[in-house]
């Protein structure tokens, strides 16, 4: 633990590298914890708990539609062009909601679609920003599992902080103090100099964009079924402890796989790795897969937290290795928009896993339900060594024939970073 403290100590002494992660985990709390206080102001309105699954839902699926296209632009047109603008427009979005409530609901679904279609793509901003803060490929790949580490903080403390303001305020002030400090982790990203100067490279002119990359999309047909197993544990681990001790037994659920993907994705980050990403990835999702199954024996509360910490062991290092696959297989100029699609696919797998969920625990009970993610964690290892060969052609597309010049990353002027290690240029 000593080498990891040391690496990621060297990540956060680079110039900018603290300011962008912390200004990027305030830009996201909007998103990170939208449910949360969707579903508690429409209650606290008078709204049903269909209303309230509905609007966040809505909101889930507009922030699916927006990342890519909203990536495409930053590509296109800069980050603080795009990103800034992005979180305002989102931010009114909720400021309308707080102020309208529900008692027209077209105006009440039309606000979150506002908020969830612009929220700014931060995270895909960030990855294409470390190559040209912290140069180095190991570097950099230390700070992906670092970003996965605080993402899974950032999920764990944003929905606390949202009952902490309804708590104190109210839950139309909570949405509307959640949003202002993501315009503000925004305006803190676009107004560093990193920011300002990254330039994607040109790009070929596509409507298909970064889904012309045959690697990318067979990683993100991995990544949703990935997404399905998570989406699937949360609605599985409610209808456990609705058996087992009720609400304290679920946030110990929840606490636990947060904790073990937490102390996995900082053992990984802590070492440098030979070797392929893609080969690990597929070990990566092979152990994730299987910390998934035991989930169906359904033991002892104290047990199941056992699994459920052991199950998240390998997912932070899972997602952050297919960050480096994702900036592998991107074609030229798309980086931003690449990594939104699979922070896209992965949200959209979440839901449809926690759709599926509901249905199992009716059908055919409790264990059924964790089936379902031992099932989403077999069919993301399945499809990683089904498209195999495409993935081990680096950059897809972008590869060069034989006798041209070998393609570099688009932050490295000098061809110092290996081939295939691409994120964006510095203007």
């Amino acid at each position: 633990m000593a080498a990891a403290s040391g690496g990621y100590a060297d990540i956060l002494r680079a110039p900018h590298a603290l300011r962008l992660l912390v200004g990027t985990l305030v830009g996201r709390l909007p998103n990170g914890t939208a449910h949360v206080a969707i579903a508690l102001f429409t209650r606290a309105e008078g709204g049903s708990y269909s209303l309230a699954g509905a609007l966040a839902a809505v909101y889930g699926l507009a922030t699916a539609a927006g990342q890519p296209l909203l990536g495409r632009a930053v590509d296109l047109h800069g980050q603080p062009r795009v990103q800034l603008p992005a979180a305002l427009v989102s931010a009114l979005g909720m400021a309308w909601l707080a102020a309208a409530g529900i008692g027209s609901l077209p105006v009440a679904f039309a606000a979150v679609v506002v908020a969830g279609f612009f929220t700014p793509p931060l995270e895909g901003g960030l990855r294409a920003l470390w190559p040209s803060v912290l140069g180095r490929e190991d570097r950099v790949h230390r700070a992906y599992a670092l970003d996965a580490v605080a993402q899974e903080v950032m999920f764990t403390v944003g929905p606390l902080l949202v009952t902490v303001l309804v708590w104190l305020w109210s839950p139309a002030a909570a949405l509307l103090v959640i949003n202002a400090a993501g315009v503000l982790g925004a305006l803190s990203v676009v107004a560093s100099a990193p920011s300002r100067a990254w330039r994607s490279e040109p790009r070929d002119a596509h409507w298909l964009g970064a889904l012309r990359s045959r690697g990318l999309l067979a990683l993100l047909g991995a990544f949703f079924f990935v997404g399905l197993a998570l989406g699937s544990i949360t609605v599985a681990a409610l209808a456990y402890a609705d058996l087992h001790g009720g609400d304290a037994v679920y946030g110990a659920l929840m606490a636990a796989l947060g904790l073990g993907a937490l102390a996995g994705g900082l053992v990984y980050g802590a070492r440098s790795w030979e070797g392929e990403p893609e080969a690990r990835l597929r070990v990566l999702v092979g152990l994730l897969a299987l910390g998934y199954l035991p989930l169906v024996l359904v033991p002892g509360a104290v047990a199941m937290t056992v699994l459920a910490a052991v199950s998240g062991v390998f997912l932070a290092p899972a997602i952050a290795c297919a960050f480096l696959v994702v900036d592998r297989h991107a074609l030229r100029g798309t980086v931003t928009e690449a990594f939104s699609w699979l922070v896209t696919t992965f949200g959209v797998g979440a839901a449809v896993g926690a759709a599926a969920a509901g249905p199992a625990v009716e059908l055919a009970g409790v264990p059924w339900s964790f089936g379902v993610a031992g099932a989403g964690g077999v069919a993301a290892l399945l499809v990683l060594v089904a498209t195999r060969r495409v993935l081990t052609v680096t950059a897809g597309a972008d590869r060069p024939e034989a006798g041209q010049p070998v393609r570099v990353s688009e932050n490295d002027r000098n061809g110092a970073v290996e081939p295939g290690f691409s994120e964006g240029r510095q203007a």
